[in-house]
């Protein structure tokens, strides 16, 4: 079978669904460093990765999804709900711009006060007092209950956010994407099937989009793999759009759910067999806010990308924690060989034939000296 396997990547084939279960479960450490870097070498030189600063700016915890993996929300009333002003939300952008950073992702939840309206109208405001910043501005999960809260469909949703101004609905919300994952732990999420009919709104809008996945719940490995399954067809079908795909771990500190991390090595063997199986990405990001220096392992995974983030409530309130020592962290990078290239925001659709030198960034994404001075002074990290 692991020769099988070896032959069909060399080839250029895909891998099924039998096959990435057997390299999860039997091949060794080794053969995934091996095969993942393979298919990463599609796409990126081998020694290369790329990162960005960025903040996931948390403006309400007020939601009604009461998903039993999160220790960040509260119910309408509660005396620690909170939603934060125009203001508010400018000031933990700013925290980010002094620190260097480039990209600010919104977080918030299923807030029934908000609908579609009301975030148009703040994206409309933020992106016009920051040109210079990369905002990706709700996640699929919040904009359908947007769409639901105000009545409208997921397309006339997805029209007014773009003509808002918005460039990104990230694929956050997905967690697991199994029916019978989502009716055990988020019964007041929407169905596979409905999320990926929003996203498909998003994407027809000309807005772009991404792909996530959270382990380290109680899935099972076929829960785990219907959702590679799921999004590899669903990437298929958008011609390439989702722009990186995203695989984070489950923080269960105060959490209803409960229950133990993972282990950092079932972590870096799973996002090996992401990169290997989901051959339709040219992004396949580490996850520094929830494996912290261990993170930059997975560039030996088949990872090429991550983020150095100043904030994100919703994991931190779970157990994360988020260091600003940025050096420390790209030494890790260093240590596993790679030279770490500080970026912008990627290309809404990005394909093989967008590569600098290699990477699958345009060159207007990377931050030339003068700009990487500017931004934290954080220079590329040579191997």
């Amino acid at each position: 079978m692991q020769d099988r396997i070896s032959d069909k990547l060399k080839a250029g084939e895909r891998i099924d669904r039998d096959e990435a279960r057997f390299l999860f479960e039997r091949a060794d450490d080794a053969t995934l460093r091996t095969l993942s870097a393979h298919v990463r070498g599609r796409f990126h030189a081998a020694d290369e990765a790329s990162y960005l600063i960025m903040a996931i700016v948390n403006y309400t915890n007020v939601c009604v999804a009461k998903c039993d993996y999160c220790s960040f929300y509260r119910l309408p009333g509660h005396d620690e709900g909170y939603l934060l002003s125009f203001e508010q939300v400018c000031e933990r952008i700013d925290r980010l711009v002094d620190f260097g950073g480039t990209l600010v992702g919104f977080n918030g939840g299923f807030n029934p006060k908000l609908d579609i309206r009301d975030y148009a109208e703040m994206f409309t405001k933020i992106n016009a007092r920051y040109p210079n910043v990369a905002f990706m501005e709700m996640t699929v999960a919040e904009f359908m209950y947007a769409c639901k809260v105000s009545k409208c469909s997921y397309e006339d949703g997805a029209r007014l956010l773009a003509d808002s101004g918005t460039r990104w609905v990230t694929g956050g919300g997905a967690e697991v994407m199994d029916d019978g994952f989502r009716m055990r732990h988020s019964a007041g999420k929407q169905s596979v099937e409905r999320f990926y009919d929003a996203q498909r709104a998003i994407l027809g809008a000309g807005v772009g989009s991404t792909a996530t996945m959270v382990i380290g719940f109680d899935e099972t490995l076929d829960e785990r793999l219907n959702h590679l399954e799921g999004l590899r067809s669903f990437q298929d079908e958008v011609d390439g759009g989702l722009a990186s795909f995203l695989c984070w771990t489950y923080k269960a500190y105060g959490t209803e759910l409960g229950g133990a991390e993972i282990t950092t090595e079932e972590y870096l063997r799973w996002l090996a067999v992401c990169r290997i199986y989901l051959d339709n990405f040219v992004h396949i990001r580490a996850s520094v806010l929830t494996q912290n220096d261990a993170a930059l392992r997975g560039l030996s995974y088949g990872a090429n990308d991550f983020d150095l983030p100043t904030e994100d409530e919703v994991t931190q309130t779970a157990g994360a924690t988020i260091s600003h020592d940025f050096g420390r962290i790209l030494d890790a990078a260093r240590n596993e060989g790679f030279r770490a290239i500080h970026r912008h925001a990627l290309p809404r659709r990005p394909t093989a034939e967008h590569g600098y030198q290699a990477s699958g960034l345009e060159r207007s994404e990377v931050l030339a000296p003068a700009q990487r001075q500017a931004a934290g002074r954080l220079p590329v990290v040579s191997p």
